[in-house]
């Protein structure tokens, strides 16, 4: 059953993309987990959940001074990348997501905001098959303030020409939500899924 978007007149969706668009949330989890273990570090997965939507830089940053380590941001970003681009084809969508983007799509611009960066973003889409049908992305480094900051959404508002009270955001975590609601645009929550995943043969 489609999920049902609050009251209002909307000129764009905005949509989170891990998680949301994409069920990769427990990939992402299993890529962390196993990247972290050569540091003897770990991520809980409540903790990895609640962080949804931040950067890979900043919560290997956390992770650092929550642990007292000194991890390479760079080459722990990197590694992480590779694990999960090894899972790619076991990728699929999010089906109350996909049920919007195929009633919506032609009739209204789409972009993506996410806090992974543009490689990883673009590789998920693409391998689900739907890359072609966002006009914008904005990925990790195209704004400054992660969220619950409402920067990303107000940048793909900016560049879809629509005014941020005309947006409509589909999200799956609360750091998402909040960084809707400072935008001033709505939103829909998707659930969260962590199903049980096994990591790659590498």
């Amino acid at each position: 059953m489609m999920i049902t978007p609050p009251p209002g007149t909307y000129h764009a969706y905005l949509f989170d993309c891990d998680g949301t668009v994409v069920d990769s949330m427990p990939l992402h989890y299993v890529a962390w987990r196993h990247t972290l273990r050569e540091w003897g570090c770990e991520l809980p997965e409540d903790l990895f959940y609640a962080w949804g939507g931040r950067p890979v830089a900043d919560i290997i940053a956390s992770l650092n001074d929550q642990n007292g380590l000194t991890m390479p941001i760079a080459q722990v970003m990197r590694h992480r990348e590779e694990l999960f681009q090894q899972m790619l084809p076991r990728l699929q969508t999010v089906p109350e997501t996909l049920e919007h983007i195929h009633d919506a799509h032609g009739r209204l611009p789409f972009a993506v905001v996410s806090g992974s960066t543009r490689e990883s973003v673009t590789a998920s889409l693409r391998t689900i098959g739907l890359l072609d049908k966002f006009d914008v992305l904005v990925c990790a480094g195209d704004y400054s303030r992660p969220k619950p900051d409402p920067d990303g959404f107000l940048l793909a508002a900016a560049r879809l020409g629509v005014a941020p009270e005309h947006c409509l955001v589909f999200e799956d975590t609360e750091m998402g939500i909040q960084a809707a609601t400072a935008a001033g645009m709505k939103s829909v929550r998707i659930p969260q899924r962590r199903t049980p995943t096994t990591p790659p043969t590498c």
